[in-house]
């Protein structure tokens, strides 16, 4: 019995690491930056008044 609850602990351990360390990465690894957009240039003849 004493082993089991020994596993048992150990795998939470292990799940408890594995989610906190996806959360950490989703939170402030993954931050892409937008790329940034260029205005759409304007095709053919412009008049300038």
């Amino acid at each position: 019995m004493d082993t089991f609850l020994e596993f048992l602990k150990e795998a939470l351990k292990g799940m408890t690491r594995a989610v906190s360390a996806h959360l950490f990465q989703k939170a402030f690894l993954d931050k892409k930056k937008a790329t940034p957009r260029r205005r759409k240039h304007k095709g053919g003849s412009q008049n300038k008044n």
